[in-house]
């Protein structure tokens, strides 16, 4: 597992981008869980993920709607097959509109360039 703290602060909210290889839906499960296991990363507000694997994509928003797609439009565009890419945000208290969509894009291109 692949983890960096501290991608984008933006009016109080933080987010942080954290990855690795699964192969099934019970992998990316695993991985979850084993990243919850992190007191900061259970109390997060959001842990959205997305991830290509064989039999399809998968993917969840985890309530920051449209979020999971986001990932998972940047993982087809880098072409990473079976690779789990979740976006963790602590919410700041106030709303970040439009500019949520850009920071998760944002994280993804860092964990992504950090390879």
């Amino acid at each position: 597992m692949r983890q960096i703290e501290n991608v984008i602060s933006d009016r109080g909210s933080k987010y942080a981008v954290s990855g690795g290889p699964v192969h099934s839906r019970e992998d990316v499960d695993e991985f979850l869980k084993s990243l919850k296991k992190k007191k900061k990363y259970a109390k997060a507000t959001h842990n959205s993920w997305a991830v290509l694997l064989p039999d399809g994509p998968l993917k969840s928003d985890d309530g920051e709607t449209g979020a999971g797609n986001i990932i998972l439009k940047m993982l087809e565009g880098e072409g990473l097959q079976s690779h789990l890419v979740v976006v963790t945000r602590w919410y700041g208290g106030k709303h970040l509109g439009g500019d949520r969509f850009r920071h998760v894009a944002e994280a993804c291109r860092v964990y992504f360039a950090a390879k």
